[in-house]
Protein backbone atom coordinates (compact mmCIF):
# COMPACT_ATOMS: atom_id res chain seq x y z
CA UNK A 1 0.00 0.00 0.00
CA UNK A 2 1.21 3.49 -0.78
CA UNK A 3 0.93 6.27 1.77
CA UNK A 4 -2.65 7.17 2.65
CA UNK A 5 -2.04 9.51 5.57
CA UNK A 6 -3.60 12.49 3.82
CA UNK A 7 -7.02 11.01 3.13
CA UNK A 8 -8.59 7.95 4.77
CA UNK A 9 -10.10 5.23 2.62
CA UNK A 10 -13.65 4.12 3.48
CA UNK A 11 -13.71 0.88 5.44
CA UNK A 12 -16.42 -0.79 3.35
CA UNK A 13 -15.72 -2.97 0.31
CA UNK A 14 -15.15 -0.02 -2.01
CA UNK A 15 -13.54 3.40 -1.96
CA UNK A 16 -14.50 6.41 -4.03
CA UNK A 17 -12.67 8.24 -6.78
CA UNK A 18 -13.62 11.02 -9.16
CA UNK A 19 -12.40 11.07 -12.71
CA UNK A 20 -13.09 14.02 -14.97
CA UNK A 21 -11.09 12.45 -17.78
CA UNK A 22 -13.88 10.01 -18.60
CA UNK A 23 -16.73 12.44 -19.17
CA UNK A 24 -16.57 11.90 -22.90
CA UNK A 25 -15.12 8.43 -23.36
CA UNK A 26 -15.19 5.41 -21.08
CA UNK A 27 -17.03 6.67 -18.03
CA UNK A 28 -19.61 3.93 -18.23
CA UNK A 29 -16.97 1.26 -18.63
CA UNK A 30 -14.97 2.59 -15.70
CA UNK A 31 -17.96 1.94 -13.41
CA UNK A 32 -17.54 -1.75 -14.07
CA UNK A 33 -13.74 -1.85 -14.02
CA UNK A 34 -11.82 -1.43 -10.82
CA UNK A 35 -8.76 0.43 -9.65
CA UNK A 36 -6.49 -0.76 -6.89
CA UNK A 37 -5.65 1.51 -3.97
CA UNK A 38 -2.25 -0.16 -3.97
CA UNK A 39 -1.51 1.59 -7.27
CA UNK A 40 -2.80 5.00 -6.16
CA UNK A 41 -1.39 7.84 -4.16
CA UNK A 42 -4.05 9.83 -2.28
CA UNK A 43 -3.35 13.47 -1.71
CA UNK A 44 -4.89 16.01 0.58
CA UNK A 45 -6.62 17.85 -2.25
CA UNK A 46 -8.49 14.72 -3.38
CA UNK A 47 -7.87 11.23 -4.60
CA UNK A 48 -5.31 11.20 -7.45
CA UNK A 49 -3.72 8.42 -9.43
CA UNK A 50 0.06 8.25 -9.53
CA UNK A 51 0.11 8.20 -13.31
CA UNK A 52 -0.80 11.87 -13.71
CA UNK A 53 -1.56 14.74 -11.42
CA UNK A 54 -4.68 15.85 -13.26
CA UNK A 55 -6.26 12.53 -14.14
CA UNK A 56 -8.66 12.55 -11.19
CA UNK A 57 -10.64 15.40 -9.68
CA UNK A 58 -13.88 16.06 -7.81
CA UNK A 59 -15.42 17.63 -10.92
CA UNK A 60 -17.32 14.63 -12.20
CA UNK A 61 -19.21 11.51 -11.26
CA UNK A 62 -18.10 9.17 -8.49
CA UNK A 63 -16.63 5.76 -9.36
CA UNK A 64 -16.31 2.70 -7.17
CA UNK A 65 -13.12 0.66 -6.82
CA UNK A 66 -12.41 -2.49 -4.78
CA UNK A 67 -9.93 -2.88 -1.99
CA UNK A 68 -6.58 -4.56 -2.35
CA UNK A 69 -6.53 -8.30 -2.91
CA UNK A 70 -9.82 -8.71 -4.77
CA UNK A 71 -9.96 -10.33 -8.18
CA UNK A 72 -11.36 -7.09 -9.62
CA UNK A 73 -8.24 -5.25 -8.51
CA UNK A 74 -5.97 -7.85 -10.09
CA UNK A 75 -7.91 -7.63 -13.33
CA UNK A 76 -7.70 -3.85 -13.30
CA UNK A 77 -3.96 -3.83 -12.57
CA UNK A 78 -3.43 -6.22 -15.49
CA UNK A 79 -5.52 -4.18 -17.90
CA UNK A 80 -4.38 -0.75 -16.70
CA UNK A 81 -0.92 -1.12 -15.11
CA UNK A 82 -0.09 1.88 -12.97
CA UNK A 83 3.50 2.07 -14.26
CA UNK A 84 2.31 2.60 -17.83
CA UNK A 85 1.15 6.01 -19.12
CA UNK A 86 -2.57 6.23 -19.79
CA UNK A 87 -1.88 6.79 -23.49
CA UNK A 88 -0.27 3.34 -23.67
CA UNK A 89 -2.99 1.46 -21.80
CA UNK A 90 -4.51 0.08 -24.98
CA UNK A 91 -7.36 -1.79 -23.28
CA UNK A 92 -8.97 1.47 -22.21
CA UNK A 93 -11.97 2.32 -24.34
CA UNK A 94 -10.30 5.54 -25.46
CA UNK A 95 -7.35 3.51 -26.87
CA UNK A 96 -9.10 0.28 -27.82
CA UNK A 97 -9.13 1.18 -31.52
CA UNK A 98 -5.38 0.50 -31.67
CA UNK A 99 -5.29 -3.25 -30.89
CA UNK A 100 -8.69 -3.71 -32.56
CA UNK A 101 -7.35 -2.28 -35.83
CA UNK A 102 -4.39 -4.66 -35.77
CA UNK A 103 -6.67 -7.58 -34.94
CA UNK A 104 -8.97 -6.65 -37.82
CA UNK A 105 -6.02 -6.39 -40.22
CA UNK A 106 -5.11 -9.99 -39.37
CA UNK A 107 -8.70 -11.18 -39.65
CA UNK A 108 -9.19 -9.54 -43.06
CA UNK A 109 -5.91 -10.99 -44.35
CA UNK A 110 -6.84 -14.43 -43.07
CA UNK A 111 -10.35 -14.36 -44.53
CA UNK A 112 -9.41 -12.95 -47.94
CA UNK A 113 -6.22 -14.93 -48.61
CA UNK A 114 -7.73 -18.42 -48.98
CA UNK A 115 -10.73 -16.92 -50.80
CA UNK A 116 -8.57 -15.32 -53.52
CA UNK A 117 -6.55 -18.52 -53.89
CA UNK A 118 -9.56 -20.57 -54.99
CA UNK A 119 -12.62 -18.40 -55.72
CA UNK A 120 -11.48 -16.91 -59.08
CA UNK A 121 -10.61 -20.40 -60.36
CA UNK A 122 -14.03 -21.69 -59.32
CA UNK A 123 -15.57 -18.83 -61.30
CA UNK A 124 -13.73 -19.98 -64.42
CA UNK A 125 -10.76 -17.62 -64.25
CA UNK A 126 -7.40 -18.64 -65.65
CA UNK A 127 -4.30 -18.74 -63.44
CA UNK A 128 -3.25 -15.44 -65.02
CA UNK A 129 -6.58 -13.82 -64.09
CA UNK A 130 -6.27 -15.21 -60.58
CA UNK A 131 -2.83 -13.60 -60.30
CA UNK A 132 -4.38 -10.33 -61.49
CA UNK A 133 -7.02 -10.41 -58.73
CA UNK A 134 -4.32 -11.01 -56.12
CA UNK A 135 -2.21 -8.20 -57.58
CA UNK A 136 -5.13 -5.78 -57.46
CA UNK A 137 -5.73 -6.51 -53.78
CA UNK A 138 -2.08 -5.88 -52.91
CA UNK A 139 -1.46 -3.02 -55.37
CA UNK A 140 -2.63 -0.26 -52.94
CA UNK A 141 0.13 -1.34 -50.53
CA UNK A 142 2.51 0.29 -53.01
CA UNK A 143 1.02 3.65 -52.03
CA UNK A 144 1.46 3.28 -48.26
CA UNK A 145 3.93 6.17 -48.21
CA UNK A 146 1.35 8.37 -49.94
CA UNK A 147 -1.34 7.34 -47.43
CA UNK A 148 0.96 8.17 -44.52
CA UNK A 149 2.13 11.46 -46.04
CA UNK A 150 -1.46 12.55 -46.66
CA UNK A 151 -2.60 11.85 -43.10
CA UNK A 152 0.49 13.57 -41.67
CA UNK A 153 -0.36 16.79 -43.49
CA UNK A 154 -4.10 16.93 -44.11
CA UNK A 155 -6.66 16.49 -41.36
CA UNK A 156 -10.12 15.03 -41.94
CA UNK A 157 -12.83 16.38 -39.61
CA UNK A 158 -10.04 17.79 -37.44
CA UNK A 159 -8.15 14.51 -36.95
CA UNK A 160 -5.05 13.10 -38.62
CA UNK A 161 -5.58 9.40 -37.90
CA UNK A 162 -8.97 8.26 -36.60
CA UNK A 163 -11.06 9.79 -39.39
CA UNK A 164 -8.91 8.17 -42.07
CA UNK A 165 -8.91 4.87 -40.21
CA UNK A 166 -12.70 4.86 -40.12
CA UNK A 167 -12.88 5.91 -43.79
CA UNK A 168 -10.54 3.09 -44.78
CA UNK A 169 -12.63 0.43 -43.08
CA UNK A 170 -15.85 1.88 -44.55
CA UNK A 171 -14.40 1.65 -48.08
CA UNK A 172 -13.24 -1.91 -47.39
CA UNK A 173 -16.70 -2.91 -46.17
CA UNK A 174 -18.59 -1.20 -48.99
CA UNK A 175 -16.49 -2.93 -51.63
CA UNK A 176 -17.48 -6.33 -50.27
CA UNK A 177 -21.14 -5.29 -49.94
CA UNK A 178 -21.13 -4.28 -53.64
CA UNK A 179 -19.58 -7.61 -54.59
CA UNK A 180 -22.14 -9.47 -52.53
CA UNK A 181 -25.28 -7.73 -53.82
CA UNK A 182 -24.27 -6.85 -57.39
CA UNK A 183 -22.30 -9.99 -58.18
CA UNK A 184 -24.58 -12.47 -56.46
CA UNK A 185 -23.49 -16.10 -56.61
CA UNK A 186 -21.58 -15.73 -59.87
CA UNK A 187 -19.78 -12.36 -60.09
CA UNK A 188 -17.82 -11.48 -63.18
CA UNK A 189 -14.03 -11.45 -62.96
CA UNK A 190 -13.88 -7.65 -63.63
CA UNK A 191 -16.34 -7.00 -60.76
CA UNK A 192 -14.39 -9.35 -58.49
CA UNK A 193 -11.15 -7.58 -59.41
CA UNK A 194 -12.59 -4.10 -58.83
CA UNK A 195 -14.08 -5.11 -55.48
CA UNK A 196 -10.79 -6.48 -54.18
CA UNK A 197 -8.94 -3.42 -55.47
CA UNK A 198 -11.24 -1.18 -53.42
CA UNK A 199 -11.05 -3.51 -50.42
CA UNK A 200 -7.26 -3.38 -50.60
CA UNK A 201 -7.30 0.43 -50.82
CA UNK A 202 -9.42 0.80 -47.70
CA UNK A 203 -7.59 -2.01 -45.90
CA UNK A 204 -4.10 -0.59 -46.44
CA UNK A 205 -5.24 2.96 -45.66
CA UNK A 206 -6.57 1.82 -42.28
CA UNK A 207 -3.47 -0.29 -41.70
CA UNK A 208 -1.18 2.71 -42.24
CA UNK A 209 -3.24 4.73 -39.74
CA UNK A 210 -2.84 2.01 -37.12
CA UNK A 211 0.91 1.89 -37.71
CA UNK A 212 1.13 5.69 -37.50
CA UNK A 213 -0.65 5.78 -34.15
CA UNK A 214 1.60 3.07 -32.72
CA UNK A 215 4.69 4.88 -34.04
CA UNK A 216 3.54 8.01 -32.19
CA UNK A 217 2.66 6.29 -28.91
CA UNK A 218 5.68 3.95 -28.80
CA UNK A 219 7.89 6.95 -28.14
CA UNK A 220 6.21 7.30 -24.74
CA UNK A 221 7.48 3.89 -23.58
CA UNK A 222 10.18 3.70 -20.97
CA UNK A 223 13.43 1.86 -21.71
CA UNK A 224 12.28 -1.05 -19.56
CA UNK A 225 9.06 -1.46 -21.57
CA UNK A 226 10.50 -0.68 -24.99
CA UNK A 227 8.70 -2.67 -27.70
CA UNK A 228 5.79 -3.84 -25.53
CA UNK A 229 3.20 -1.77 -27.40
CA UNK A 230 4.26 -3.03 -30.82
CA UNK A 231 4.64 -6.63 -29.71
CA UNK A 232 1.15 -6.57 -28.22
CA UNK A 233 -0.40 -5.03 -31.34
CA UNK A 234 1.34 -7.42 -33.72
CA UNK A 235 0.37 -10.33 -31.49
CA UNK A 236 -3.24 -9.22 -32.03
CA UNK A 237 -2.67 -9.06 -35.78
CA UNK A 238 -1.14 -12.50 -36.12
CA UNK A 239 -3.70 -13.99 -33.75
CA UNK A 240 -6.42 -12.73 -36.10
CA UNK A 241 -4.57 -14.21 -39.08
CA UNK A 242 -4.01 -17.52 -37.30
CA UNK A 243 -7.69 -17.93 -36.41
CA UNK A 244 -9.39 -16.54 -39.51
CA UNK A 245 -7.37 -18.31 -42.24
CA UNK A 246 -8.49 -21.86 -41.37
CA UNK A 247 -11.96 -20.53 -40.55
CA UNK A 248 -12.19 -19.01 -44.04
CA UNK A 249 -11.13 -22.30 -45.61
CA UNK A 250 -13.76 -24.27 -43.70
CA UNK A 251 -16.54 -21.76 -44.42
CA UNK A 252 -15.70 -21.64 -48.13
CA UNK A 253 -15.61 -25.39 -48.59
CA UNK A 254 -18.70 -26.11 -46.50
CA UNK A 255 -21.24 -23.35 -47.18
CA UNK A 256 -19.81 -21.18 -49.96
CA UNK A 257 -17.87 -18.07 -50.91
CA UNK A 258 -20.69 -15.59 -50.22
CA UNK A 259 -20.52 -16.33 -46.51
CA UNK A 260 -16.81 -15.45 -46.47
CA UNK A 261 -17.54 -12.27 -48.45
CA UNK A 262 -20.30 -11.42 -45.95
CA UNK A 263 -17.78 -11.67 -43.10
CA UNK A 264 -15.38 -9.44 -45.03
CA UNK A 265 -18.21 -6.89 -45.32
CA UNK A 266 -19.39 -7.09 -41.71
CA UNK A 267 -16.18 -7.19 -39.68
CA UNK A 268 -14.92 -3.69 -40.69
CA UNK A 269 -18.23 -2.20 -39.50
CA UNK A 270 -17.69 -3.50 -35.97
CA UNK A 271 -14.66 -1.29 -35.45
CA UNK A 272 -16.34 1.99 -36.42
CA UNK A 273 -17.83 2.79 -32.96
CA UNK A 274 -14.47 1.98 -31.37
CA UNK A 275 -12.69 4.27 -33.81
CA UNK A 276 -15.23 7.01 -33.04
CA UNK A 277 -14.43 7.01 -29.31
CA UNK A 278 -10.66 6.77 -29.86
CA UNK A 279 -9.04 9.69 -28.05
CA UNK A 280 -6.94 11.72 -30.48
CA UNK A 281 -5.89 15.33 -30.17
CA UNK A 282 -8.21 17.57 -32.17
CA UNK A 283 -7.01 20.13 -34.71
CA UNK A 284 -3.31 19.73 -33.93
CA UNK A 285 -0.92 21.92 -35.84
CA UNK A 286 0.62 20.06 -38.76
CA UNK A 287 3.77 20.75 -40.72
CA UNK A 288 3.60 21.93 -44.29
CA UNK A 289 4.34 19.29 -46.93
CA UNK A 290 7.60 21.10 -47.75
CA UNK A 291 8.75 21.11 -44.14
CA UNK A 292 7.87 17.44 -43.77
CA UNK A 293 9.85 16.52 -46.88
CA UNK A 294 12.86 18.40 -45.51
CA UNK A 295 12.53 16.61 -42.18
CA UNK A 296 12.29 13.19 -43.83
CA UNK A 297 15.32 14.03 -45.98
CA UNK A 298 17.28 14.99 -42.87
CA UNK A 299 16.15 11.76 -41.22
CA UNK A 300 17.25 9.44 -44.03
CA UNK A 301 20.65 11.17 -44.17
CA UNK A 302 21.21 10.10 -40.57
CA UNK A 303 23.46 7.09 -40.04
CA UNK A 304 20.86 5.85 -37.57
CA UNK A 305 18.55 5.31 -40.57
CA UNK A 306 20.54 4.24 -43.61
CA UNK A 307 22.91 1.89 -41.77
CA UNK A 308 20.37 -0.33 -39.92
CA UNK A 309 17.88 -0.12 -42.78
CA UNK A 310 20.70 -1.21 -45.07
CA UNK A 311 21.01 -4.31 -42.92
CA UNK A 312 17.25 -4.92 -43.09
CA UNK A 313 17.27 -4.68 -46.88
CA UNK A 314 20.34 -6.87 -47.42
CA UNK A 315 19.31 -9.48 -44.87
CA UNK A 316 15.76 -9.86 -46.17
CA UNK A 317 16.92 -9.96 -49.78
CA UNK A 318 19.18 -12.91 -48.93
CA UNK A 319 16.37 -14.91 -47.32
CA UNK A 320 15.88 -16.78 -50.59
CA UNK A 321 13.63 -19.80 -50.37
CA UNK A 322 13.53 -22.95 -52.46
CA UNK A 323 10.80 -22.17 -54.98
CA UNK A 324 10.56 -25.84 -55.98
CA UNK A 325 9.90 -27.08 -52.45
CA UNK A 326 6.12 -27.17 -52.69
CA UNK A 327 6.31 -29.16 -55.92
CA UNK A 328 8.64 -31.63 -54.18
CA UNK A 329 6.15 -32.11 -51.35
CA UNK A 330 3.32 -32.78 -53.84
CA UNK A 331 5.13 -34.86 -56.44
CA UNK A 332 7.70 -36.87 -54.48
CA UNK A 333 6.22 -37.08 -51.00
CA UNK A 334 2.66 -37.10 -52.36
CA UNK A 335 1.29 -34.66 -49.81
CA UNK A 336 -2.43 -34.09 -50.21
CA UNK A 337 -4.00 -30.65 -50.48
CA UNK A 338 -5.25 -31.01 -46.91
CA UNK A 339 -1.72 -31.76 -45.69
CA UNK A 340 -0.31 -28.75 -47.54
CA UNK A 341 -3.04 -26.52 -46.13
CA UNK A 342 -2.42 -27.88 -42.64
CA UNK A 343 1.27 -26.96 -42.99
CA UNK A 344 0.17 -23.39 -43.79
CA UNK A 345 -2.22 -23.23 -40.84
CA UNK A 346 0.38 -24.61 -38.41
CA UNK A 347 2.86 -22.11 -39.82
CA UNK A 348 0.42 -19.29 -38.91
CA UNK A 349 0.15 -20.68 -35.39
CA UNK A 350 3.92 -20.85 -34.97
CA UNK A 351 4.32 -17.37 -36.44
CA UNK A 352 2.00 -16.10 -33.72
CA UNK A 353 3.90 -18.06 -31.07
CA UNK A 354 7.14 -16.54 -32.37
CA UNK A 355 5.69 -13.07 -31.80
CA UNK A 356 4.74 -14.05 -28.25
CA UNK A 357 8.16 -15.61 -27.63
CA UNK A 358 9.84 -12.33 -28.52
CA UNK A 359 7.37 -10.29 -26.47
CA UNK A 360 7.79 -12.33 -23.28
CA UNK A 361 11.36 -13.59 -23.56
CA UNK A 362 13.62 -12.35 -26.34
CA UNK A 363 12.63 -8.68 -25.98
CA UNK A 364 15.47 -8.29 -23.44
CA UNK A 365 18.04 -9.63 -25.88
CA UNK A 366 20.11 -7.31 -28.04
CA UNK A 367 18.89 -7.00 -31.62
CA UNK A 368 22.13 -8.45 -32.93
CA UNK A 369 21.92 -11.50 -30.66
CA UNK A 370 18.37 -12.21 -31.84
CA UNK A 371 19.39 -12.16 -35.49
CA UNK A 372 22.60 -14.16 -35.02
CA UNK A 373 21.02 -17.05 -33.12
CA UNK A 374 17.81 -17.21 -35.14
CA UNK A 375 19.76 -17.13 -38.41
CA UNK A 376 21.96 -20.02 -37.27
CA UNK A 377 18.90 -21.99 -36.14
CA UNK A 378 17.18 -21.30 -39.44
CA UNK A 379 20.26 -22.59 -41.24
CA UNK A 380 20.05 -25.86 -39.31
CA UNK A 381 16.37 -26.24 -40.19
CA UNK A 382 17.06 -25.51 -43.85
CA UNK A 383 19.79 -28.14 -43.85
CA UNK A 384 17.27 -30.65 -42.50
CA UNK A 385 15.43 -30.30 -45.81
CA UNK A 386 18.39 -32.05 -47.45
CA UNK A 387 17.84 -35.04 -45.16
CA UNK A 388 14.17 -35.10 -46.15
CA UNK A 389 15.13 -35.04 -49.85
CA UNK A 390 17.46 -37.98 -49.25
CA UNK A 391 14.74 -39.84 -47.35
CA UNK A 392 16.50 -39.69 -43.96
CA UNK A 393 13.75 -38.90 -41.44
CA UNK A 394 14.94 -40.87 -38.36
CA UNK A 395 11.82 -42.99 -38.30
CA UNK A 396 9.42 -40.04 -38.51
CA UNK A 397 6.82 -39.77 -41.23
CA UNK A 398 7.76 -37.32 -44.02
CA UNK A 399 4.83 -35.11 -43.02
CA UNK A 400 5.99 -34.77 -39.40
CA UNK A 401 9.58 -34.18 -40.53
CA UNK A 402 8.48 -31.54 -43.03
CA UNK A 403 6.36 -29.95 -40.34
CA UNK A 404 9.42 -29.61 -38.13
CA UNK A 405 11.60 -27.69 -40.56
CA UNK A 406 8.90 -25.86 -42.57
CA UNK A 407 6.72 -24.62 -39.74
CA UNK A 408 9.56 -23.89 -37.35
CA UNK A 409 10.95 -21.49 -39.93
CA UNK A 410 7.82 -19.38 -39.40
CA UNK A 411 8.37 -19.48 -35.64
CA UNK A 412 11.83 -18.03 -36.23
CA UNK A 413 10.32 -15.47 -38.61
CA UNK A 414 7.97 -14.35 -35.84
CA UNK A 415 10.90 -13.79 -33.48
CA UNK A 416 12.82 -11.82 -36.12
CA UNK A 417 9.81 -9.71 -37.10
CA UNK A 418 9.57 -7.46 -34.08
CA UNK A 419 13.15 -6.16 -33.54
CA UNK A 420 13.15 -4.35 -36.87
CA UNK A 421 9.66 -2.89 -36.41
CA UNK A 422 10.65 -1.63 -32.96
CA UNK A 423 13.76 -0.07 -34.47
CA UNK A 424 11.74 1.55 -37.29
CA UNK A 425 9.45 3.30 -34.82
CA UNK A 426 12.37 5.00 -33.11
CA UNK A 427 13.63 6.27 -36.45
CA UNK A 428 10.41 8.19 -37.20
CA UNK A 429 10.59 11.99 -36.75
CA UNK A 430 7.77 13.47 -34.68
CA UNK A 431 4.85 14.66 -36.78
CA UNK A 432 5.89 12.54 -39.77
CA UNK A 433 5.23 9.10 -38.34
CA UNK A 434 2.76 8.13 -41.06
CA UNK A 435 5.02 8.70 -44.08
CA UNK A 436 8.30 7.70 -42.43
CA UNK A 437 7.09 4.43 -40.89
CA UNK A 438 5.38 3.49 -44.15
CA UNK A 439 8.65 4.23 -45.96
CA UNK A 440 10.65 1.99 -43.62
CA UNK A 441 8.18 -0.88 -43.88
CA UNK A 442 8.21 -0.50 -47.67
CA UNK A 443 11.98 -1.07 -47.66
CA UNK A 444 11.48 -4.17 -45.52
CA UNK A 445 8.66 -5.58 -47.67
CA UNK A 446 10.32 -4.77 -51.00
CA UNK A 447 13.41 -6.73 -49.95
CA UNK A 448 11.22 -9.76 -49.29
CA UNK A 449 9.58 -9.29 -52.69
CA UNK A 450 13.00 -9.17 -54.34
CA UNK A 451 13.98 -12.31 -52.42
CA UNK A 452 10.98 -14.13 -53.89
CA UNK A 453 11.94 -12.99 -57.38
CA UNK A 454 15.51 -14.26 -56.87
CA UNK A 455 14.21 -17.64 -55.71
CA UNK A 456 12.30 -17.95 -58.98
CA UNK A 457 15.34 -16.93 -61.04
CA UNK A 458 17.41 -19.69 -59.43
CA UNK A 459 15.11 -22.47 -60.68
CA UNK A 460 16.75 -22.91 -64.14
CA UNK A 461 20.23 -23.52 -62.66
CA UNK A 462 19.43 -27.18 -61.99
CA UNK A 463 16.66 -29.40 -63.24
CA UNK A 464 13.99 -29.25 -60.53
CA UNK A 465 11.06 -29.78 -62.84
CA UNK A 466 8.12 -31.99 -61.99
CA UNK A 467 9.23 -34.46 -64.67
CA UNK A 468 12.70 -34.80 -63.14
CA UNK A 469 11.19 -35.43 -59.72
CA UNK A 470 8.84 -38.07 -61.14
CA UNK A 471 11.85 -39.79 -62.71
CA UNK A 472 13.56 -39.91 -59.31
CA UNK A 473 16.24 -37.32 -60.12
CA UNK A 474 16.47 -35.22 -56.96
CA UNK A 475 20.05 -33.99 -57.38
CA UNK A 476 18.77 -30.60 -58.54
CA UNK A 477 16.60 -30.26 -55.43
CA UNK A 478 19.56 -31.09 -53.21
CA UNK A 479 21.85 -28.57 -54.94
CA UNK A 480 19.18 -25.84 -54.90
CA UNK A 481 18.51 -26.41 -51.19
CA UNK A 482 22.24 -26.16 -50.39
CA UNK A 483 22.48 -22.90 -52.36
CA UNK A 484 19.43 -21.27 -50.76
CA UNK A 485 20.58 -22.35 -47.29
CA UNK A 486 23.99 -20.76 -47.90
CA UNK A 487 22.35 -17.54 -49.10
CA UNK A 488 20.13 -17.38 -46.02
CA UNK A 489 23.10 -17.89 -43.70
CA UNK A 490 25.13 -15.24 -45.51
CA UNK A 491 22.82 -12.57 -44.16
CA UNK A 492 24.59 -12.91 -40.83
CA UNK A 493 27.68 -11.32 -42.42
CA UNK A 494 25.90 -7.95 -42.37
CA UNK A 495 24.74 -8.06 -38.76
CA UNK A 496 27.47 -5.58 -37.78
CA UNK A 497 25.34 -2.90 -39.47
CA UNK A 498 22.57 -3.48 -36.93
CA UNK A 499 22.77 -1.62 -33.59
CA UNK A 500 22.66 -3.82 -30.52
CA UNK A 501 20.13 -1.68 -28.64
CA UNK A 502 18.05 1.46 -28.89
CA UNK A 503 20.83 3.32 -27.10
CA UNK A 504 23.30 2.41 -29.86
CA UNK A 505 20.71 3.48 -32.40
CA UNK A 506 20.49 6.89 -30.73
CA UNK A 507 24.28 7.13 -30.68
CA UNK A 508 24.37 6.51 -34.43
CA UNK A 509 22.01 9.45 -34.84
CA UNK A 510 24.61 11.78 -33.36
CA UNK A 511 27.08 10.92 -36.14
CA UNK A 512 27.69 13.25 -39.06
CA UNK A 513 24.87 13.03 -41.61
CA UNK A 514 25.62 11.50 -44.99
CA UNK A 515 23.89 12.83 -48.09
CA UNK A 516 25.23 9.84 -50.03
CA UNK A 517 23.64 7.43 -47.56
CA UNK A 518 20.36 9.33 -47.80
CA UNK A 519 20.38 9.31 -51.60
CA UNK A 520 21.11 5.55 -51.75
CA UNK A 521 18.33 4.86 -49.24
CA UNK A 522 15.75 6.89 -51.17
CA UNK A 523 16.81 5.43 -54.54
CA UNK A 524 16.38 1.89 -53.20
CA UNK A 525 13.04 2.83 -51.61
CA UNK A 526 11.49 4.40 -54.69
CA UNK A 527 12.97 1.84 -57.11
CA UNK A 528 11.42 -0.86 -54.93
CA UNK A 529 8.06 0.92 -55.05
CA UNK A 530 8.37 1.29 -58.83
CA UNK A 531 9.25 -2.40 -59.21
CA UNK A 532 6.21 -3.47 -57.17
CA UNK A 533 3.98 -1.07 -59.11
CA UNK A 534 5.22 -2.30 -62.51
CA UNK A 535 4.83 -5.97 -61.59
CA UNK A 536 1.35 -5.32 -60.22
CA UNK A 537 0.24 -3.41 -63.32
CA UNK A 538 1.77 -6.02 -65.66
CA UNK A 539 -0.17 -8.76 -63.86
CA UNK A 540 -3.34 -6.74 -64.40
CA UNK A 541 -2.82 -5.44 -67.94
CA UNK A 542 -0.93 -8.42 -69.41
CA UNK A 543 -2.10 -11.52 -67.53
CA UNK A 544 0.27 -14.43 -68.07
CA UNK A 545 3.38 -12.33 -68.83
CA UNK A 546 5.31 -14.30 -66.19
CA UNK A 547 4.42 -17.60 -67.82
CA UNK A 548 1.13 -18.46 -66.12
CA UNK A 549 -1.52 -20.18 -68.20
Amino acid sequence: MKSMDAQPVPTNDYYYDNNDDHHNDDATTEMAVVHSPSSSSLKSNGFTDSRSSDEFSYASEVHFYPLEGSYQQKLYDWAYPSNVPRELQILRLENLAIPTCYLLVGIMQGLSGPLINVYPLDLGATEAQQASVGSLRSLPATFKILFGFWSDNYKLFGYRRKSYMGLGWIVSSLSMIILLFVGGNNPSIPLLSFSFLMMGTGFWFADVMGDSIVAEKAKLETIERRGNLQSTCYACRFFGLMVSAPFSTVIYSSIGANYVISLLAIFPLFILPIVYVYKERYNVKVKSPGDQCKEIWSTVCSRAVWQPMGFVYLYNTLQVGNAAWREFLKTVLEFSSNQLNSLLIIAYVLLYLGILAYKYYFIRWSWRAVYIWTTLLNGVLSALQILLIEGITFGLSPYVFALGDDAMADFIGGIQFLPTTIMMVHLCPSGSEGASYAMFTTVNNSALTLSGAISTMLLPIWDVSKEAMEDGDLSGMTNLTILTTALQLSGICFVFLLPRTKEELVALGSSVKSRTGGVIFLVITFCSILYALVVGLMNILLPGWMGES
